[in-house]
C-alpha cells in the first residue's frame, strides 16, 4: 500500500493540491519504464516515444522487476513512479518469449491504475531509416494532427479503447485555439484488422491551393510500427463516473423584467419612478418665479393683518 502524505507546511500543501485530480486538467505528463528484460526494438521503440514527448515525459532507463501491471499486486511499484513523478501516463515495456516486444500503455487516476492496454511492437521503422528534407522536420513541442483511418475505432471495443489511450498519450495539453501554420506534425493511426493498427509519424508540408486554405501532403518521417492488440483492461463504471466529472457552468444570472420572443427577440420592461416636480432644485432662478415668491408673501403677509384686525375687535 502507498503511503498517505500529509503536507506540515503551507508549501507543502499547495504542491500536494497540484498533484490532486482536478475538473479541469492542464497537460498530462508521460513515464516512460522498461521491465526486467528489453530486445533492442523495445529499447529503440521507448527512447523514441520519449523523443516525441521530450518536453512532457520521464524516462527511467532501470530494469523494473516488481511491475506486473495486469496482475494483482504487480501495481504497487508503477503507482509509486506515478506518485514520485506526478505522471498520469505510462509506457512500460517487456520481452518474454510467450509476450515478444511488449508494450504495456496505461493510464492512472488519482496516481492509481486506471485502465490498460498491452500491444506487441511489429516491422518497425526507426526515424533513422526515412530520408527526407530536414527543412520539413516538426519542432519540438508543436501540437500534432492526429488521424484514426477505419471503422474498427468505431465499432471493436478493443480499437475503441487503444484509441482514447493513444490520444491521451500523443494529443499532449489541450488548446481551444490552434494557429495552422504551427500544425507541422501528423500522428496516422490505420485500423488494418480487429487487433491490429499500423501506426505511423508524418511531417506536413504546406503548399499553395489557390484559395486561403492551403493545401498540405504529408511526409513520413517515422517511427511507424504495427500495434497488435493482445490485452486491454476497462475502468469499473464507478471509477469512470469519478474520473469522467466536469465542471459545471456556472448558471448565468437571472435578469429581472427581461423576456425572450421568438419573433422580436429580448423584451425588456423599464420602471420610471413618479417625478416630484414641485420638490426639483431648479439650476436658474427665472424672474417670474420671483415674483410669484413676492406675491405670495404680500398675500401671507395681509392675511395676517387681517387675522390680527379680528382678534383685535
Amino acid at each position: 500500500m502507498l503511503e498517505i502524505k500529509t503536507a506540515k507546511t503551507r508549501r507543502g500543501k499547495r504542491e500536494l493540491e497540484k498533484r490532486a485530480p482536478k475538473l479541469v486538467e492542464s497537460g498530462k505528463k508521460t513515464l516512460i519504464l522498461h521491465g526486467t528484460k528489453t530486445s533492442g526494438v523495445l529499447n529503440a521503440v521507448l527512447t523514441q516515444i520519449y523523443q516525441l514527448k521530450k518536453e512532457s515525459a520521464v524516462k527511467y532507463s532501470r530494469k523494473n522487476e516488481n511491475i506486473k501491471p495486469f496482475e494483482s499486486g504487480g501495481e504497487t511499484s508503477l503507482e509509486f513512479f506515478s506518485l514520485k513523478t506526478d505522471c498520469s501516463i505510462f509506457v512500460y515495456g517487456s520481452h518474454s518469449k510467450k509476450r515478444p516486444d511488449n508494450l504495456v500503455i496505461g493510464r492512472t487516476y488519482d496516481h492509481h491504475i486506471y485502465d490498460l492496454v498491452e500491444v506487441g511492437v511489429e516491422n518497425f521503422k526507426p526515424m533513422e531509416s526515412f530520408t527526407y528534407d530536414k527543412k520539413i522536420a516538426p519542432k519540438e513541442g508543436s501540437k500534432p494532427l492526429i488521424a484514426f483511418i477505419g471503422e474498427g475505432f468505431e465499432h471493436v471495443e478493443e480499437l475503441k479503447h487503444l484509441k482514447e489511450v493513444l490520444l491521451d498519450l500523443l494529443r499532449g495539453e489541450v488548446v481551444e485555439n490552434l494557429n495552422l501554420a504551427g500544425v507541422d506534425r501528423a500522428y496516422v493511426c490505420s485500423a488494418v484488422s480487429p487487433n491490429r493498427v499500423f501506426f505511423t509519424h508524418c511531417a506536413l508540408r504546406l503548399k499553395k491551393s489557390g484559395t486561403i486554405v492551403p493545401r498540405m501532403e504529408l511526409v513520413e518521417i517515422g517511427p511507424s510500427m504495427d500495434l497488435v492488440i493482445r490485452r486491454h483492461r476497462l475502468p469499473n463504471e464507478g471509477l469512470r463516473k469519478e474520473a469522467m466529472k466536469i465542471s459545471r457552468e456556472k448558471p448565468k444570472k437571472k435578469e429581472k423584467n427581461v423576456k425572450k420572443d421568438v419573433l422580436q427577440g429580448k423584451i425588456g420592461n423599464i420602471y420610471v419612478p413618479d417625478q416630484k416636480i414641485g420638490e426639483m432644485a431648479l439650476p436658474n432662478k427665472s424672474k417670474g418665479v420671483k415674483r410669484e415668491r413676492r406675491e405670495a408673501k404680500r398675500k401671507n403677509q395681509g392675511d395676517e393683518h387681517a387675522k390680527r384686525r379680528k382678534e383685535d375687535a
